[in-house]
This record gives structure tokens, sequence and C-alpha cells, in this order.
């Protein structure tokens, strides 16, 4: 009690030789503490975000952020983050997952300066590795252009055109492709195969593929995969393609197509931007 009095007293006389009133000191004091809190809070949420999203900038972070009700702007975003040492994984060395030197048709690039305007106007596809303590696992993914969305995936120990067909399979199950939707792929011989090429011809859907050489004419498939090995691969050891197994599919489903912000998609998940146009539609019908 002595202790408590001795420091009113204390504050009234240091208020009195700066001249200000002690109930200005006491509501700035308050309101110091207060916003302290409010930014330890923020700080406690922006490293959640960052560990469950590595791959997140500030920009992602910050819209995260305003989905739940928070009003920050991405430059506060950008020095919290800095002064939190919050940093992206960086990426391995790069290994070659198709193979462009064989004699099966290769198709025009078909997809040049199109833009989707539906879901199952466009598919594109790619195959990618996942490092095991001994091996590689593969994943083969197709994903819907027009929503970012991962439509197909298959996960094997060999790189073979199954791989690539189980896939596919997985997406014609899922989807129904409209007439004329378009399949994009590199020059890859699991996409070039006469197996695949007729799982197509059967469904009316087209064959187009990149140019040799050039990734970015097959850039979504290339910006998934990075994704996916940041936000994924390189945060886990795996040691088995049980590892694999078990982890991979929750992350593409309840994770990438569920919860991950895209800037391509006005900073929401695939899920939510499908179910956004589907509504759409059908209040415009």
């Amino acid at each position: 009690m002595k202790e408590h009095q001795l420091f009113v007293e204390t504050t009234r006389r240091g208020c009195e030789l700066m001249n200000i009133p002690a109930s200005t000191y006491y509501y700035k004091t308050k309101k110091s503490a207060e916003q302290n809190a409010a930014e330890s809070k923020l700080k406690e949420r922006i490293e959640k975000i960052v560990e469950e999203f590595p791959g997140y900038g500030e920009r992602r972070v910050t819209k995260q952020l305003h989905r739940e009700g928070y009003r920050v702007n991405h430059k506060r975003i950008g020095r919290l983050m800095h002064e939190m040492d919050l940093q992206c994984k960086q990426p391995r060395a790069y290994r070659t997952t198709t193979n462009s030197k064989h004699n099966f048709r290769r198709y025009p690039n078909l997809i040049k300066d199109i833009i989707p305007m539906a879901p199952n106007q466009i598919w594109v596809a790619d195959i990618t590795y996942i490092h095991l303590a001994r091996g590689f696992v593969y994943l083969s993914a197709i994903l819907d252009l027009f929503s970012r969305k991962v439509i197909g995936y298959a996960l094997s120990l060999s790189l073979d055109a199954s791989l690539a067909t189980e896939a596919l399979n997985m997406a014609l199950r899922e989807r129904e492709p409209l007439p004329g939707c378009i399949h994009h792929s590199d020059q890859g011989v699991q996409y070039a195969s006469e197996e695949y090429v007729n799982i197509l011809k059967d469904h009316n859907i087209r064959s187009s593929m990149s140019d040799r050489g050039n990734p970015y004419h097959n850039a979504t498939a290339e910006s998934f995969f990075k994704t996916f090995k940041y936000e994924e691969v390189y945060l886990n050891d795996y040691q088995t393609i049980d590892d694999v197994i078990e982890r991979v599919p929750y992350f593409l489903e309840q994770v990438y197509n569920a919860k991950r912000l895209h800037s391509s998609l006005g900073y929401v998940p695939p899920n939510e931007f499908e179910a956004s146009f589907n509504n759409f539609n059908a209040l415009s019908a």
C-alpha cells in the first residue's frame, strides 16, 4: 500500500513538473500498454500464419489478416516479419521429371493468350519429385487453370506413364470437362503416350503442349509445384513413401485447395473462388 501511495505521489509531482494533467499521463500509459498488447497479439497471429503457410510473404499474410478482421497494411506486416526474422525456405536443386526425347506426336500450344472464364475449360498437368531418405517419390498433378484447384493427383516410386494416367483418371472422376476442354502439359513422354492421349480423346479433351525447353509456357503448374515444395516438402523429412502418402493428400486437399490464398484469384483459396463463381451463376440464371 505504501509503495502504491509513493508511486501515485511521485507520478503526481512529475506531472506537475512537466505541466501535464495526471489524467493525461495515465491515459497515455494505458493506451501504450494496450497498443503493446495488441502488437504482441498481432505478432502471435503472424507467426501462426507463417507457420502454416511458410511461403507467404508480407502481402499474403496481410490479406489473411484482413480476412480475420485485422486492420493492418502490408508495410507494417513486412516490418514486423523482418523483426521476427520470418523467412521463406530456399529451394533445392532441380531434377528433371519428364523425358521429351520420344517419337510420339508433339501437340501445339493451344493456350497462348487464352484466359479461361469458367472451370473445366483448361487443365494443366505436370510432374515433380519428393526426396526420401533413399530415392524419390514422384507426384503427378492436374490443376484447373481457372481456379488453380488441384483436381487430380497421383504418387508413385516410378516415373512412368501410369503415374500421369492415374492423376488424369482422378480428375475425370472429380470433374466434368466442358466440350473442347484443353489439357496442357510439357512434351514429356508421359503426356504424349498413346494411352494417355487416347483417354483425352475419349473425353473430347484437346491436347496442348509447351514448346520444348520452355517451362514458362506451363507457368501455373510450375508455380504450384514451387508452392508445394516451399510449404510442404521442404518442411518435412520424409523417410518412406508411406510418410508422403500420409502428408501430401492432406496438404493438397485441405490446405492448398481449401485455405491457401492465391494472388491471381484476388487472395482467396481455390475452393472459395469456385464456390463464388458457381453461386454467381446460380443467381444469374
